[in-house]
């Protein structure tokens, strides 16, 4: 995978905006062999690193809410 994504998910501090728009687009570009797609791809290369984006906000905050949880709810919650 491509290596200057970071990981965004760290204990002292929460991804910002910015680095996960980073990521996004370094995943978009790593899949889609564009460095800059050409601009009848751009439409579908910028939706693309949007949806990117927002999946990984939705993880990270998932994974941070989880975090929160009692471990006896989230034992019960697998059950």
């Amino acid at each position: 995978m491509c290596r200057s994504i970071k990981t965004l998910r760290r204990p002292d501090s929460r991804a910002t905006d910015e680095e996960i728009a980073a990521a996004a687009l370094q995943y978009i570009r790593k899949v889609s062999g564009y460095r800059a797609p050409s601009q009848r791809n751009s439409r579908a290369f910028d939706a693309a690193v949007n949806q990117v984006g927002r999946a990984s906000r939705q993880l990270l905050e998932a994974i941070e809410e989880a975090q929160r949880e009692p471990a006896r709810v989230a034992s019960r919650a697998r059950a």
